[in-house]
């Protein structure tokens, strides 16, 4: 296929700490491989190469945390023909989303010399907050594999094949014995959705709910019984939720009962 008659393919960066994209680099041979199906038409993580618009796909990793980041994504919508969020920033608001509890001023007052020179939002939101999205991948970062999927099925037009179940899914692929149930660990896994491979608890930790809930995700049942059986604190189940998915819906929600 001749390289101007290639689909191409976009990489932005908003608020976030580069793992997700760092994710698309990782797939090395792969990623040669998807260089010969489409154009990498902007991915400054890997190429100060940058081609002109429309897109074909655009690929967003990171927050809306700035009036400058607002602006920016209304742009990079109306060039992309496909818009697909990856990672806990791109599809919840990501762990800087932990100051959408608090009062902004109060840290800025800590944390700059100089506050009023800090221009951001009051909060930090999700990419589809703002425009829309046509297809969401989760994790904090992202599974590879799961991420060619989903490039792969759209350049393809076809639906992408990720699994919905949740993280005890994978640990009983694995054989993995349940940490609650033989250890009392407090564990997400039950309203976590798949996609880490039960990496937590293949070393006997507690899933910590990297990639989100899971469809139809109740984490209030779940602390609940936390509080029943394991006698766990408030605290503790507070702490639990407000982590890399804490603005999530169903997490958010939930942790909002333990303030």
């Amino acid at each position: 296929m001749q390289e101007s008659t290639k689909p191409k393919l976009a990489v932005w960066k908003f608020a976030s700490c580069d793992g997700c994209q760092l994710s698309l680099l990782d797939c090395e041979e792969e990623l040669l491989e998807l260089a010969d199906i489409c154009q990498i038409a902007n991915f400054l993580e890997l190429s100060s190469r940058r081609l002109e618009g429309p897109y074909d796909i655009s690929l967003v990793e990171g927050s809306i945390s700035t009036p400058e980041d607002q602006k920016r994504i209304q742009e990079i919508r109306k060039m992309s023909k496909t818009l697909i969020t990856i990672g806990a920033c791109a599809t919840s608001g990501g762990i800087q989303a932990l100051r959408n509890f608090a009062h902004k001023p109060e840290f800025l007052q800590v944390v700059y010399a100089k506050p009023e020179y800090i221009q951001s939002l009051e909060t930090s939101t999700s990419i589809s907050h703002h425009v829309f999205v046509d297809y969401e991948l989760q994790g904090c970062p992202i599974n590879k594999h799961q991420l060619l999927e989903v490039i792969v099925s759209f350049l393809r037009g076809k639906k992408p094949s990720i699994s919905s179940t949740s993280v005890c899914t994978e640990c009983k692929m694995k054989g993995n014995v349940c940490v609650t149930v033989a250890y009392g660990i407090p564990c997400l896994g039950p309203v976590t959705h798949a996609g880490c491979g039960a990496l937590c608890p293949s070393y006997k930790r507690g899933c910590y709910g990297c990639f989100g809930p899971k469809e139809t995700a109740n984490p209030l049942a779940l602390t609940r019984w936390w509080e029943l059986e394991l006698h766990a604190e408030k605290d503790l189940i507070r702490r639990s939720l407000q982590t890399f998915q804490c603005a999530a819906e169903p997490f958010r929600q939930a942790s909002e009962e333990y303030e």
